[in-house]
């Protein structure tokens, strides 16, 4: 098989990159190592910048997104006595969109095949071929066959463990991590949201956060040590921690049901560099890892794709290489300070192991400053809502 650009991987990041490069006509196929319902299967982050939002719309894509989704113009920090409010909107003029990783996927998924979008599901032992060449290809297997796909390009959107990152030569690669001490344990409830908009809670026990999926569907998280087992949370106890850390008024709004879903999931910082080299192209969550304080892990991978997708597009259309010669430092100038500010808030919202009174002291002394200052709650709002491309 022969085509202009291969994609390895079907999560957002690949589905939406061969959406823009199919709507401007070129050939793509899409490889993807598992099968169609358990990509709909992971459970992810559900806040969208206008970025991401404008991709959609600009796709015709966004129908149900604007239909079911909660459109939000602020959030809200805890410090133990009070809400702080970042009115997201009144300081930029832009709004984000509550909205699932899973729905947004399968509005991808679901107009793929009305829009030629070739979509190749459970293909197993993907291998990439040649990536300095300017005739790449790939190789993987299906339903006992061997099979290949030779491109002019090949885009890696496979995720942090699939095979695209591990095709750069390590003469190359540079990377950069963080790992921290803590995970978030996080729960799924058919319940209505505790408050209008999110609230991350910095507690003395422990980070909490409130957010929702829809108006009906809640997501919970709590902070609690890398080590900890989900058979020591039972529901009434995670609840109970809730209404603890999130404080007396969200707690007085908050309606318990059970868990739909429940999972621990380590938090780190992580940066590939490159993104490009030769033929082969990174984006998404292949070439960066954020924390999900700030909630940029699929919006970092929309600004990739809206990247590359220019690049590809002016390379294929115009002979214009200078995208993509410029991409990977396009990209990672972004992908840094979204990195900061994940960073930041992690720090500034979370218990580290061996923090004493004075680190705690200054946690409140900067949310108690953040309360009272425009210019600070403008920068936070800034980053939350999304850096220009």
């Amino acid at each position: 098989m022969k085509t202009q650009v291969a994609i390895v991987g079907a999560g957002p990041a690949g589905l939406l990159l061969g959406h823009l490069l199919r709507a401007e006509g070129l050939d793509v196929v899409v490889v993807e190592r598992s099968s169609a319902d358990y990509v709909l299967g992971r459970i992810r982050a559900g806040v969208l910048e206008t970025t991401l939002t404008d991709l959609l719309d600009r796709l015709g894509l966004g129908t149900r997104m604007h239909a079911e989704g909660l459109p939000h113009d602020g959030f809200n920090l805890a410090d133990g006595e009070r809400l702080i409010r970042i009115d997201v909107g009144a300081l930029t003029g832009r709004q984000v969109m509550v909205y699932g990783q899973t729905e947004v996927t399968r509005d991808l998924m679901h107009a793929a095949d009305a829009r030629g979008l070739e979509v190749i599901y459970e293909a197993s032992d993907v291998a990439l071929h040649d990536i300095e060449s300017d005739a790449p290809y790939l190789t993987y297997e299906k339903d006992g066959a061997q099979h290949r796909i030779d491109a002019r390009f090949i885009c890696g959107c496979d995720g942090y463990h699939g095979p695209s990152r591990k095709a750069m030569p390590a003469s190359v690669a540079q990377s950069f991590e963080k790992v921290y001490p803590f995970g978030w344990l996080g729960i799924l409830a058919d319940v209505p949201p505790c408050n209008h908009e999110l609230i991350y809670a910095n507690h003395a026990n422990g980070f909490a956060l409130a957010s929702m999926r829809s108006a009906t569907r809640s997501r919970y998280y709590i902070q609690v040590p890398l080590d900890e087992k989900l058979e020591a949370w039972p529901d009434d106890r995670l609840w109970d921690e809730l209404a603890v850390r999130l404080g007396p008024d969200a707690a007085a709004h908050m309606t318990r049901g059970p868990a739909l879903e429940k999972s621990i999931a380590p938090l780190r910082s992580f940066v590939f560099e490159p993104m490009r080299h030769g033929s082969l192209f990174l984006a998404g969550d292949s070439a960066h890892i954020v924390p999900p304080t700030g909630a940029k892990g699929l919006n970092l991978a929309a600004s990739d794709v809206a990247y590359l997708s220019d690049a590809l597009i002016r390379w294929f259309k115009s002979n214009d290489g200078a995208g993509i010669a410029g991409y990977s430092d396009k990209a990672l100038a972004r992908v840094w300070k979204s990195e900061r500010f994940s960073w930041q808030l992690t720090n500034l919202m979370h218990r580290f192991p061996g923090s004493d009174a004075f680190d705690r002291r200054m946690q409140l002394a900067d949310l108690d400053y953040i309360a009272s200052s425009v210019a600070a709650q403008t920068t936070i709002a800034e980053n939350y809502v999304g850096l220009p491309l």
